[in-house]
């Protein structure tokens, strides 16, 4: 049943203003009205000053973010939004959800339920647990940088890896490179969360073609993020990039520009480092060299198996080698393999603790045995004496 706008908009301020917001989204407009922005989302975040309250707009041209205090300052930016002629709110907080539609005689359609999770109820498993996103698929900033909704659950699944790598203490300035960008979206989708966690991010994209750097600066003009996110042209291994970043990030590199990701961290000595491989071909052109060691021959004698092998083997050595190189590291699945069949990541920390004798004795047993000399560490012998030599 149809109730007074003015009634339905108090509601929804009370909830807005309520602790036990979560997430609150305003878009579309009212007959023959037109809001200033396109849509609005709200949402609580926790940054080193305290707890704010984080509204994110765009005209269509461009985002705006802004965290405001709890108090006057967010309840003059809510009163503002609430005056705008948008057509729809959705407004969910720990115990509700409230959907209001303003009709074509400028009433209220609400719909109110409970919360379908409440707080108190064990989160689901499996199947039933809800589709979260760090980054929702619907955010604004894809639709300057497109990307199929495949590639947006890849950077979703990334950035929740990025999430339980970095410690939640930390602050900025936060110095991030993505290796091998791309179409950047990675940079785009990682400096928006990052800086809505209240991180002071500068993100520098690297990519050999240059015509994806000019097309990734006008992205970032566009946006309004020109000032905090740079693309340069190069190679990985070669790219200017100074100084030296806190944070590597690397999505499907192919084959060894993984390798030179990897190497350029260590080389820089960046505090984290995550790098989800492409393609395996050099360590697998390696096996097809040699005979396989003794007893493991049934191991690579099929073709699949030997490259489904080389694939193991050659992020087990990339873990080995950032482990002998000061860095705790380890390979996890980072998506479902219904949406790539790529979906393992290296994800290290950088410890600066030297390596044991039996750690490097452990590698460069592996790599003897099995006749092969990995890319990475071809790369960082110029750096470091060889492993396993005293």
């Amino acid at each position: 049943m149809p109730e007074p706008l003015d009634v339905a908009l108090t509601e929804v301020r009370a909830l807005l203003l309520d602790p036990a917001l979560t997430r609150a989204v305003a878009a579309g407009r009212r007959r023959g009205r037109r809001p200033t922005v396109i849509r609005a989302e709200l949402r609580p975040v926790t940054i080193k000053a305290g707890p704010r309250l984080q509204i994110a707009t765009t005209d269509g041209a461009r985002p705006y973010t802004r965290n405001l205090a709890p108090g006057a300052e967010s309840a003059a930016a809510v009163d503002e939004l609430l005056a705008e002629p948008f057509g729809n709110w959705h407004v969910e907080t720990v115990d509700a959800t409230l959907q209001l539609r303003v009709t074509k005689s400028g009433e209220a359609q609400v719909h109110r339920a409970a919360a379908t999770r409440p707080a108190a109820t064990p989160a689901p498993t499996g199947h039933d647990r809800a589709k979260e996103y760090l980054l929702d698929p619907g955010d604004e900033i894809f639709a300057e940088i497109g990307g199929s909704a495949a590639k947006r659950r890849q950077v979703d699944a990334f950035l929740r890896a990025l999430a339980a790598t970095l410690p939640d203490e930390l602050t900025g300035p936060l110095r991030v490179v993505d290796l091998g960008c791309g179409n950047a979206y990675l940079t785009f989708a990682a400096y928006r969360y990052l800086a809505s966690r209240g991180l002071d991010v500068e993100l520098i994209g690297v990519d050999v073609r240059e015509d994806q750097r000019r097309r990734n600066t006008e992205l970032a003009q566009r946006l309004g993020w020109a000032d905090k996110v740079s693309f340069v042209a190069g190679t990985i291994a070669d790219a200017v990039v100074d100084p030296a970043p806190d944070l590597v990030l690397a999505l499907h590199a192919c084959d060894t520009a993984t390798d030179e990701a990897l190497a350029r961290a260590v080389r820089w000595e960046a505090r984290w480092v995550l790098a989800a491989p492409c393609c395996h071909h050099d360590l697998a052109k390696q096996l097809r060299a040699h005979p396989a060691p003794a007893p493991y021959e049934l191991l690579t004698r099929q073709g699949i198996l030997r490259e489904r092998f080389a694939d193991v083997l050659t992020d087990a050595l990339r873990a080995g080698l950032l482990r002998v190189h000061g860095y705790r590291a380890e390979v996890v699945e980072f998506v479902d393999s219904q949406h790539t069949p790529r979906n393992l990541l290296i994800r290290a920390r950088r410890t600066g603790t030297a390596a044991t004798d039996a750690q490097r004795a452990e590698y460069r047993e592996l790599i003897d045995q099995w006749q092969v000399t990995p890319r990475l560490e071809t790369l960082l012998a110029a750096d470091q004496q060889p492993v396993g030599q005293p």
